[in-house]
């Protein structure tokens, strides 16, 4: 089977959306976090997807209000804007031995790690592997009609997802964007690729380091300001000039 390279958003629409027709478990009671990390841990493969608040506002950047594992048969909505970020999820997201499919992974971790840190280990990211097959699209919908035949809803994309309750419209967008990750990434497996160049590789995320400038001593400052002003000219001035006062302006 040879996939097709790209597709229009006019063929893309005029396919069956795709639906998760498995369990789907609304996560927000740390009481859960136990049987919903026995099941996941017990997986070889799980689909992983994030969903944020939509922020209408310049330069204004919500944290991630939802976290998507999911098995074939059941996914979890993990809400991190009603719960932490439990270290037995963690322990999930490091292991390299349960393989997590995504779609712009590193995206997703880096939402995460502004949560917490953690040592990402055994995701796998679609958008890099599929060129193997010869498939030039990256996003999620279009990987989804390409490979699957079928168009991923995202009309829920920018819906209020630290709501009070997700309505059942978000829940199914939220499972349906998880689970479909893992039947793409089984469609892809089973389909012998056009080309062998591309190596699948696990994806990994370095955390951006931030560093805390020197601190200057006030024998350094004074030495340095001499400097400064060494061998320039003294200026006079007849009128003592008023200091104003300086304006901060946040953008």
């Amino acid at each position: 089977m040879v996939f097709q390279a790209t597709i229009s958003n006019e063929q893309t629409a005029a396919l069956n959306s795709a639906h998760f027709d498995g369990e789907i478990v609304v996560v927000e009671r740390d009481e859960q976090i136990k049987d919903v990390c026995r099941d996941l841990s017990a997986q070889k493969i799980i689909g992983f997807d994030t969903e944020t608040r939509p922020s209408f506002k310049a330069g204004i950047t919500n944290k991630v209000a939802l976290l998507q594992l999911s098995t074939r048969k059941r996914c979890y909505l993990i809400r991190l804007c009603r719960m932490k970020l439990h270290n037995s999820i963690l322990k999930i997201l490091s292991n390299p031995d349960i393989i997590k499919i995504g779609a712009d992974v590193a995206g997703d971790i880096r939402s995460l790690h502004a949560l917490r840190h953690f040592n990402e280990r055994g995701f796998v990211d679609l958008q890099q592997i599929a060129c193997r097959w010869g498939i030039e699209e990256k996003s999620l919908r279009k990987l989804s009609a390409i490979v699957l035949g079928q168009r991923v809803s995202k009309a829920q994309r920018l819906s209020n997802w630290e709501a009070g309750k997700l309505t059942p419209q978000q829940q199914m967008y939220a499972a349906t964007d998880a689970w479909v990750c893992i039947s793409i990434y089984d469609k892809l497996m089973a389909t012998e690729p056009t080309s062998q160049n591309v190596e699948i590789k696990t994806i990994s995320v370095q955390p951006t380091i931030k560093t805390k400038p020197t601190k200057t001593s006030d024998n350094t400052k004074q030495e340095t300001s001499k400097n400064e002003y060494r061998g320039k000219p003294k200026r006079r001035f007849r009128h003592k000039r008023e200091d104003k006062p300086s304006i901060s302006i946040k953008i």
